[in-house]
């Protein structure tokens, strides 16, 4: 591709020696992969500055260096005011602008966008509608995921893996934007058919994140400067500022008396392998639905959902649909058993996240409530005496075992996790083999009992001395509950 429609679009200064022919090779920010004829693009991060690699691009082979400020590297400098928008920019020519091919939706909020993401792509893909989705959990396409490196990944990335959907015959791209990635554009380049907002809360606060709330909320609310139509929580309380200077439509959702999309009469339920929550969507339509994840907090992911896809025209009955049988891998997912009891898995690894799901669980009144968990090694060890104090106190009963011991002993892990338990009169045993631990669950769980494997989630490995060893727990239960026929 000539230098010039990799630019076009982009505020930047060429310099004189740089003809707008200049063919491009590729498009490489990270500098042990460049390759003859590309260009660099300069990034600044919290650890390194891409600008000190500039020369030995140049080095190797660069045909060209996007910068932020003048550097000596003996190349051609491309000077623009954000090399971090610059590279959304160039990468979205360099894969031919594939955003242009389907329509992006795009998900904020602190919290509910994997979610949210996960029940808006059941909706399109009930209606027939192929969609991608990128988020916490990866990039999937066709139902295969491919791991990414963050939530939001990296503008290149970005574009990169929307070619592949555009490619692949997608219509619809549901993607997590991150607050952290519209702060560093990784999904700048492009517009998004439909922005969601989904609420907001203290989160990411400090370090390499945001400097206080306020940036926070600033960084969410580029998306609705960036999108066609916002769909906004007003039940929210700072949905007002997430809005601040947007340039789209804005149609909202809540249960809120002005909401354009209500929702009334909503319940829990549940039965042997399906705790979810009912409610009454009102408004601008009016039907019944069932949602099968559990907790109350879902009716507004899921109202969320529905505001986003009744603004594509998705019908009715595709929403129902997909919302009754959407599943969310990792996050209190269901795994079928043979027994009247209910067995999720899910990815609370911490005390705040342990306590959300036990206590969204114990709202469906189980017989009992028993909690499998471990905790990470070569981490903070106060995380594992709060897991221990959580669950001691919520559970009926801990099933302690190993999660990712890394470089310690699981043992050693075991014993800080107790020292919270001890804080509590909660019963637990303990299993150190995870398998053991979670075979002991399938062979003594009772008609009523919710058991939920907690800390692994997505994940399919248990890392160990720094391997990482396969370890799917719903390939684990399967073969588990096989070997007990």
């Amino acid at each position: 591709m000539k230098i010039h429609a990799l630019l076009e679009g982009l505020p930047c200064t060429l310099p004189q020696e740089l003809s707008p022919e200049t063919e491009i090779t590729g498009v490489v920010y990270d500098s042990r992969k460049v390759v003859p004829g590309c260009l660099f693009v300069c990034l600044r991060g919290a650890r390194a500055d891409g600008h000190r690699f500039a020369a030995q691009a140049a080095k190797d082979g660069a045909a060209a260096i996007l910068a932020e400020e003048p550097v000596e590297c003996g190349a051609p400098v491309v000077l623009t005011e954000d090399t971090r928008y610059g590279l959304a920019m160039v990468s979205a020519a360099w894969f031919g602008h594939p955003a242009r091919e389907m329509k992006v939706i795009g998900i904020t909020g602190t919290k509910g966008k994997t979610t949210s993401s996960y029940m808006i792509h059941a909706i399109l893909e009930a209606a027939g509608h192929k969609t991608g989705l990128i988020g916490t959990i990866g990039a999937v396409i066709d139902g295969k995921v491919t791991p990414t490196n963050n939530t939001t990944p990296e503008s290149y990335e970005v574009q990169r893996i929307f070619r592949e959907m555009a490619d692949a015959g997608c219509e619809y791209c549901v993607i997590e934007a991150s607050s952290i990635g519209l702060k560093a554009h990784r999904v700048s380049g492009f517009t998004f058919e439909v922005g969601l907002f989904t609420n907001f809360s203290p989160d990411h606060i400090g370090g390499d994140e945001h400097a206080d709330m306020d940036e926070y909320r600033r960084c969410k609310a580029m998306l609705f400067r960036q999108c066609r139509t916002g769909i906004i929580n007003i039940d929210d309380p700072s949905w007002q500022g997430i809005i601040e200077g947007h340039t789209c439509d804005i149609k909202t959702y809540g249960f809120s008396k002005e909401a354009q999309l209500r929702a009334e009469n909503d319940h829990l339920f549940s039965r042997p392998g399906y705790l979810g929550v009912h409610f009454e969507v009102k408004g601008e339509m009016d039907f019944p639905v069932d949602v099968d994840i559990p907790g109350k907090f879902n009716v507004y992911n899921a109202l969320g959902a529905i505001a986003v896809c009744h603004h594509l025209g998705i019908s009715q009955e595709a929403m129902q649909k997909g919302l009754d049988t959407v599943k969310v891998k990792g996050r209190v997912e269901p795994v079928k058993v043979p027994g009247n009891y209910t067995l999720l898995i899910d990815y609370a690894h911490n005390a705040v996240s342990m306590e959300s799901i036990l206590s969204t669980l114990r709202e469906y009144h189980p017989k009992r409530l028993i909690c499998l968990f471990g905790a990470g090694g070569n981490r903070p060890k106060i995380r594992r005496f709060e897991m221990g104090e959580v669950c001691g106190r919520m559970a009926d009963l801990s099933v302690i075992t190993a999660d990712n011991s890394r470089f310690e002993n699981v043992l050693d892990i075991l014993n800080d996790i107790k020292t919270g338990l001890a804080k509590t009169d909660g019963k637990y045993i303990e299993i150190p083999d995870r398998r053991e631990a979670i075979r002991w669950c399938l062979e003594n769980a009772q008609e009523g009992d919710i058991v939920v494997l907690a800390g692994k989630g997505h994940e399919d490995y248990q890392e160990i001395e720094g391997v990482k060893h396969p370890f799917d727990e719903r390939v684990v239960v399967a073969e588990l509950l096989k070997e007990m026929e």
